[in-house]
């Protein structure tokens, strides 16, 4: 076990910052509890379980597993240090102002690591939260190692390149991924330590080298790098959701993608801070027609 204390210079909001990086409450690789932020990584050195907890104002990081050391070296920019926010003008328009000073402690994360993020986003293409989740979870805890230490149970690490390379096709359609999918995620691990390499490049780059891999486009290159890169100008252009909340919160009507795109022009640099803040304040918008229904194809 080992233990460091980090004193950010301004205020962080562990549930801000970390929330993007959990797939939702069940994810076996985040979960949060009455002692904090549990995260089961799988670090350069090896595994690890990193548990952060805010107290009197800084954050005390305990890390367990022979990925410990590289753990706790990775918070500060897993916290937002790297997050600039120089030239941010969240005053011209209202209600950006507003959520601005009402979230001061949201920082974009910088998780520094490309293949736990991309392998989850290929899983959520074209089908609805709630399957990309559930075949994350179920993929996870099949092939993923127990996190190290005392982490609350049924936590694992996100298995590494080599370990995807080996999930039969009847494993993926057992977790309600189909061919196409599968097949992308694939691809992607077969150069993973090369994508691996693209954390350490600047998130238009990564972004490029990305979608140079056949099923991966412009949405799934953006909601990596937001959070492998922390790049606070990514926008998932392609979501079902993020456009609609956007023009709903910035002129109280749905738009499309190229509406969007010109709503947020005013802080390019900074487009998907202005996301951030408003998905952190739970906006949503108003919806027309029955929901999207989930087929359950796994013993089709």
């Amino acid at each position: 076990m080992l233990t460091s204390r980090y004193a950010p210079p301004e205020r962080v909001s562990l549930g801000l910052v970390l929330g993007p990086l959990r797939q939702g409450a069940t994810d076996p690789t985040c979960r949060r509890d009455d002692s904090g932020w549990w995260l089961a990584l799988d670090t350069p050195a090896g595994a690890a379980t990193l548990r952060l907890r805010e107290i009197d104002g800084a954050i005390e990081a305990t890390a367990w597993g022979p990925g410990a050391e590289h753990a706790l070296a990775g918070v500060p920019d897993l916290l937002g240090a790297r997050d600039d926010a120089s030239g941010f003008d969240p005053s011209r328009h209202p209600v950006v102002a507003a959520l601005h000073h009402r979230f001061p402690g949201l920082r974009l994360t910088r998780a520094a690591r490309v293949m736990p993020y991309l392998v989850p986003t290929v899983l959520g293409q074209k089908v609805t939260g709630i399957e990309q989740k559930r075949a994350w979870r179920e993929l996870v805890l099949r092939h993923g190692e127990p996190a190290p230490g005392p982490a609350p149970h049924g936590m694992r690490v996100a298995p590494p390149p080599s370990v995807w390379k080996r999930v039969p096709s009847w494993e993926w359609h057992r977790a309600g991924v189909g061919p196409q999918r599968s097949d992308t995620v694939m691809r992607a691990v077969a150069v993973g330590e090369a994508l691996e390499r693209t954390a350490g490049v600047d998130a238009a780059e990564a972004s490029r080298r990305l979608r140079t891999i056949p099923g991966i486009g412009v949405w799934t290159a953006a909601e990596t790098v937001q959070r492998s890169h922390g790049d606070p100008d990514s926008v998932s252009v392609g979501d079902f959701h993020v456009a609609k909340r956007v023009g709903w919160a910035l002129t109280g009507s749905r738009v499309d993608d190229d509406g969007m795109l010109e709503l947020l022009e005013p802080w390019r640099g900074h487009r998907q801070r202005v996301v951030r803040l408003i998905e952190a304040a739970g906006i949503g918008y108003e919806r027309h027609g029955p929901r999207m229904t989930i087929v359950d194809n796994r013993r089709r």
